[in-house]
């Protein structure tokens, strides 16, 4: 790989005599370290504790995250049933340490403002362990719906996926948010031998224009954060001035951040930031470089948002709201079903959901405004939603959780909602070998299935969710998505 000269010679001046060890680390021959981020959510489902995917596929485990792993030369998990499952996601081990720096908490409300593909958001989405709110946005409409994918494919029941300017994410959500991740789009030097692009379109005037657009970005992200809130700033590039100086700049225009240590169990595993910017960003902010950690290279910072939240101003608006949603409800615009549709899914829910899958989605039988989540209906699709959120003029690509769709006077459960349910909410699940699991990715039906099995059934492979069929006569017919169905 050739680098290009001026970043050649920005590289010799910032390392010195570590040179020589970064460029052949940079530029070896060798594939770039690959890594996958087993889900925590999900293996707590499984018939195992994720050894076999462990042996199947990794070498080592990533040190910076609690549950991420190198990948085996010669393996490719990506075409395995268990990542069909979301047993897991395939993620560059550096761009890992972002979701571990956030450490997101159950029932915090989160923002991930640059999400496509999903690897933070699904990394984030798992540690709320379906309690809180994530807002999945991202900008690029053809990015935006890789993120849905994502999003569904690894269970993830309490995510908003939004195609929104960062402009209007503030507008919607002033003070709003516990934690925002801001991993923002950049020059990608870090990329060079992962991603060709990132190479070939690489310029000086580049990296300035990427600069100034984080620093927009930034502006917005941190209107989102509720005063003790925190935010993780972080790019997969070396350029000093869209990490330290960014950081810099940011310290100096926001009086109300502050940069906070990175827990020491990651910072001490990763290299210390550049002390060009001074010796507070240099010792608080974190890089990850080729020759020392072996990743593609990353730089992550952390920062708390001080001050007190503005509660009456948060109160009125959350008022509004609820206000709002009443008089929609009432209306029966996209959210009241009708009695047709609520007796179908009524009739599938005691039929197919235990007591404590009943319990779980009770806001589709019932109404009150306490909820704090409420049935949606776009279309004939039903879904599960916040019940705060503001929905006008807000480009949706996911809202919530989808639980199906309504047909002939019957309701199909969804995708989503197989992976979505946890152990025990389901009545009739089937474990399926792994012969049977690629025939269901395929689209095809599993044969010699108990003849006592009737109706809706969701089929697990070592207790992961695949998705749902239909039992009949010792055949289940398919109802794997025709639009993912392959041949793994």
């Amino acid at each position: 790989m050739k680098l290009p000269l001026s970043f050649e010679n920005r590289m010799k001046e910032l390392l010195g005599t570590e040179y020589e060890a970064f460029e052949k680390a940079f530029c070896k021959d060798e594939d770039a370290a690959k890594g996958i981020r087993i889900s925590e959510m999900r293996l707590a489902d499984s018939a195992d504790s994720g050894d076999e995917i462990r042996a199947l596929y990794t070498n080592g485990r990533i040190p910076w995250s609690t549950n991420g792993y190198y990948v085996k030369e010669d393996s490719s998990p990506g075409k395995s049933i268990y990542h069909e499952a979301g047993a897991f996601y395939m993620q560059e081990p550096s761009a890992m340490i972002t979701a571990a720096i956030a450490d997101a908490k159950p029932g915090e409300k989160v923002l991930d403002l640059c999400a496509a593909p999903g690897g933070k958001a699904t990394a984030l989405g798992d540690a709320l362990a379906e309690e809180g709110i994530l807002i999945a946005n991202e900008i690029h409409p053809s990015r935006v719906k890789i993120l849905s994918e994502n999003i569904e494919r690894m269970g993830i029941s309490n995510a908003l996926v939004l195609n929104e300017t960062p402009e209007k994410i503030a507008s919607l959500f002033p003070e709003y948010f516990d934690l925002v991740i801001v991993d923002a789009p950049c020059s990608g030097e870090g990329m060079f031998r992962k991603e060709e692009a990132a190479l070939s379109e690489w310029s000086e005037e580049n990296v300035s224009m990427c600069a100034e657009r984080q620093k927009e970005i930034l502006r917005k992200a941190v209107k989102c954060i509720t005063p003790g809130g925190r935010m993780v700033y972080s790019t997969c590039t070396f350029a000093p001035a869209e990490d330290e100086e960014n950081i810099a700049w940011l310290l100096k225009e926001y009086n109300e951040l502050r940069l906070t240590d990175i827990p020491a169990k990651i910072r001490d595993k990763v290299s210390p930031a550049l002390s060009i910017c001074g010796e507070e960003i240099a010792s608080k902010c974190v890089r990850i470089w080729p020759h020392k950690q072996g990743g593609e290279g990353h730089f992550a910072a952390l920062l708390i948002k001080d001050g007190f939240a503005d509660t009456e101003s948060v109160e009125e608006g959350n008022a509004e709201s609820k206000n709002e949603r009443e008089k929609e409800f009432k209306r029966g615009k996209n959210i009241a079903l009708s009695r047709e549709q609520r007796e179908s899914f009524e009739t599938f829910a005691k039929e197919c959901l235990t007591k404590e899958g009943q319990e779980r989605f009770k806001e589709v039988l019932t109404y009150s405004p306490k909820d704090t989540k409420v049935a949606f209906l776009f279309g004939e699709n039903l879904y599960i939603e916040p019940f705060y959120f503001p929905g006008k003029g807000v480009k949706i690509e996911r809202a919530g959780l989808h639980l199906g769709t309504f047909a002939k006077n019957r309701f199909e459960p969804s995708l989503a909602l197989a992976r979505a349910l946890r152990a025990g909410e389901f009545a009739n699940d089937v474990e399926v070998s792994e012969e049977q699991a690629k025939a269901y990715f395929r689209g095809d039906p599993i044969r010699d299935a108990d003849p006592v099995l009737k109706g809706w059934v969701r089929l697990l492979v070592n207790g992961y969710a695949l998705g749902f069929g239909k039992a009949s006569g010792g055949t289940i017919k398919n109802h794997y998505p025709k639009g993912l169905r392959k041949d793994l």
